[in-house]
């Protein structure tokens, strides 16, 4: 029996999401690509201590050659959601130029496929690469749903920059990712932002900046379009005024042209919800 995935998640529910924004500190920079946002370190010999907590319960070990660099925490990376005129018109026109491809039909057939909700595969594009087909990050993700070249080549995608393979590609990844994880979306989330070997070793979220920031965006984005959804179905419906009593005439005219007319179908709508560097 095919399992379909729905999930509704609040942010509070998100390991270490406060974490994310909670306080002003150091970035601890590794050599895979990711950071560590913590209040305050130790070095312990060859590993060194990574406090993420203020009150120094919480701690992270990191062998100290697999640290790059220390720099000062800014500001949190600004959510999707909070996208100046500028990127807004600028995803807009990304959207536009998908070589006549309807990429809202993209990701509803791709997500009936693999049984996910679009508006989750939507909410990863955007965190991924904001609806730029040619988007390519520093380590090397490309497209739409940044797959990264091995994981393209995993799931049969020849063309990363084309919307419909990205799509099925980064949606069946998604996919296998739930399905791994026992249908933990938050789990789902990290491991294609920072690989399935690092939620493992970690035992869930790793504890990288980058990644738990990724999730929250991503969450919140989704949570923001289900409540909106919310909202308008319990919007109550004003009563209708009867119509006046058409005439024969009227009716029968109206009735011909229905028959003329082509009988329109209605489009189908996670159904839940990179391989990066592993």
């Amino acid at each position: 029996m095919k399992r379909l995935i729905q999930v509704g998640l609040s942010f509070g529910m998100l390991l270490g999401a406060s974490a994310v924004s909670c306080f002003a500190a150091d970035l601890a920079v590794l050599r895979n690509g990711f950071s560590i946002r913590h209040e305050r370190r130790q070095v312990l010999g060859g590993v060194t201590r990574l406090f993420v907590s203020a009150d120094g319960s919480s701690f992270v070990d990191v062998p100290t050659a697999e640290i790059e660099h220390f720099e000062a925490a800014l500001a949190d990376p600004k959510p999707a959601a909070t996208q100046n005129p500028a990127e807004a018109r600028s995803a807009h026109l990304n959207v536009a130029n998908l070589n006549q491809t309807d990429l809202s039909e993209v990701v509803n057939s791709a997500s009936n496929r693999h049984r996910l909700d679009p508006d989750l595969v939507n909410s990863v594009i955007r965190a991924e690469s904001g609806f730029n087909v040619r988007a390519v990050s520093r380590k090397g993700a490309q497209g739409l749903m940044q797959l990264m070249p091995q994981t393209s080549s995993q799931l049969g995608v020849e063309n990363a920059f084309d919307a419909q393979a990205n799509v099925e590609g980064g949606t069946r990844y998604l996919r296998e990712l739930l399905e791994r994880y026992n249908f933990d979306l938050v789990k789902a989330l990290a491991a294609y932002n920072a690989g399935p070997r690092r939620v493992e070793q970690f035992g869930g979220v790793p504890p990288y900046y980058e990644t738990r920031a990724y999730v929250a965006r991503i969450v919140r984005d989704f949570n923001r379009k289900k409540l909106a959804q919310k909202s308008v179905a319990t919007q109550p419906v004003a009563p209708h005024k009867s119509a006046p009593k058409a005439s024969p005439v009227g009716s029968a005219s109206r009735a011909a042209t229905k028959q003329q007319t082509p009988n329109s179908s209605a489009r189908a709508k996670w159904s839940s919800s990179k391989q990066r560097n592993e």
